[in-house]
């Protein structure tokens, strides 16, 4: 069966480039805009993998994570963030947030998709 993901991100070319690489991978996509879109996007769907920016307009992806890890209905879905940030007080921030990973832009399909199983197993 395949796994779905929903990926939330503010950058079109990084959704595209998303989509085209788990697809790819025989993955079904689910895609948001930003945080808030996310969270409408999540009342509909289940998704296995969250995959999230860290800076979007209206919600970022800390108050995202935040958000998905309230709810008992969405609190064991891995959340891994896909963001061009490398710095040790935001990977930290995320992790406390409930994060389950961190992949820094740009990313490796290969080594995405691997992720994407690892914390889905």
């Amino acid at each position: 069966m395949a796994k779905t993901i929903l990926t939330v991100d503010d950058s079109r070319t990084i959704r595209e480039m998303l989509k085209a690489a788990l697809r790819d991978a025989g993955m079904e996509v689910l895609q948001a805009e930003d945080g808030v879109h996310g969270l409408e996007v999540l009342e509909t769907c289940d998704p296995d993998v969250i995959i999230t920016d860290i800076n979007m307009p209206r919600m970022d992806g800390f108050g995202f994570i935040e958000a998905v890890r309230g709810s008992d209905r969405y609190r064991a879905i891995p959340i891994l963030v896909l963001t061009t940030e490398s710095v040790d007080d935001k990977k930290d921030r995320a992790r406390r947030a409930g994060a389950s990973g961190w992949i820094v832009k740009p990313f490796d399909p290969v080594k995405l998709v691997t992720a994407i199983n690892r914390v889905a197993a």
